[in-house]
């Protein structure tokens, strides 16, 4: 018995599909909301597959670029293609194509590196960068993940999304720095911290990190939200200078201005 079962219905849309592709897909899905790497074993657990079974999945998947296999430790993630099939969905986001189309008179304006970010399976992901004429040296660029906690881009995510899409993310932070008995400059790794933090974020609709986080590098983000007042993506400007997060200066007044130029009306909300 053939495994496609195709059929369109009165609409025109077809309503079924590929059985052995729709069971492989399972595979690819847990991969995505799963927080790192993971083994055959977990993974084959995670989806009540067999490890055989798994294993023929993970093989056409790495074929095709959309996994990758650690060849030190064995583990499996997402690999280049599946960071390139997340980054084109994203990029056909309408916030993110209408912010991306301004992002260079903003980096203009503020004389600052502008990036864009929206929230992925990984957490906040850059998806636009606008470099100032004196460009800064940074370890991350197009596709990079950006921490919940120590990130100003990561904060407002936090602070503008509901905390069902963010909670995931939150509890491998926390869990990572109790572990490494991390105390940050402005945040502790517990929860009444977090909560204060969110409260500090969405009163101010901004969140700043300065040098002590990453040193010598500033930054200051803002949301771009919907009619709902979640964020659909972050902009966020970084450079060297104290400059940048002045209350009163003239880059955290015209960032303000330029997201709520493009956010919708709506209520404010984090939970």
């Amino acid at each position: 018995m053939s495994e496609d079962h195709d059929e369109a219905g009165a609409d025109g849309h077809a309503r079924g599909g590929i059985q052995s592709l729709d069971t492989a897909l399972l595979v690819l899905r847990a991969m995505a909301t799963l927080p790192g790497s993971v083994t055959l074993t977990d993974l084959a657990r995670s989806v009540d597959m067999p490890v055989s079974k798994v294993h023929r999945y993970l093989a056409s998947f790495i074929h095709a670029g959309l996994v990758a296999q650690s060849e030190r430790s064995g583990r499996y993630d997402l690999g280049p293609f599946a960071s390139e099939l997340g980054l084109a969905a994203l990029a056909r986001n309408d916030f993110v194509n209408r912010t991306a189309d301004v992002l260079p008179e903003l980096s203009e304006a503020t004389g600052a590196t502008a990036l864009l970010s929206t929230w992925g399976n990984g957490g906040a992901t850059v998806v636009r960068w606008e470099r100032a004429a004196s460009p800064i040296l940074t370890s991350f660029g197009l596709g990079s993940t950006l921490p919940l906690l120590t990130s100003a881009s990561g904060r407002i995510f936090l602070a503008f999304l509901p905390r069902k899409v963010t909670a995931l993310r939150l509890a491998v932070e926390l869990a990572r720095a109790s572990e490494a008995g991390l105390v940050w400059p402005d945040l502790n790794p517990d929860m009444a911290s977090v909560e204060s933090l969110i409260a500090r974020v969405r009163a101010d609709r901004l969140a700043c990190v300065d040098g002590r986080f990453v040193p010598g590098l500033r930054a200051v983000s803002a949301p771009v939200t919907d009619w709902a007042g979640e964020a659909q993506v972050a902009v966020t400007l970084i450079g060297i200078s104290e400059a940048i997060l002045d209350p009163a200066g003239s880059a955290i007044r015209t960032l303000t201005e330029f997201t709520k130029k493009l956010s919708m009306s709506g209520p404010s909300r984090g939970g």
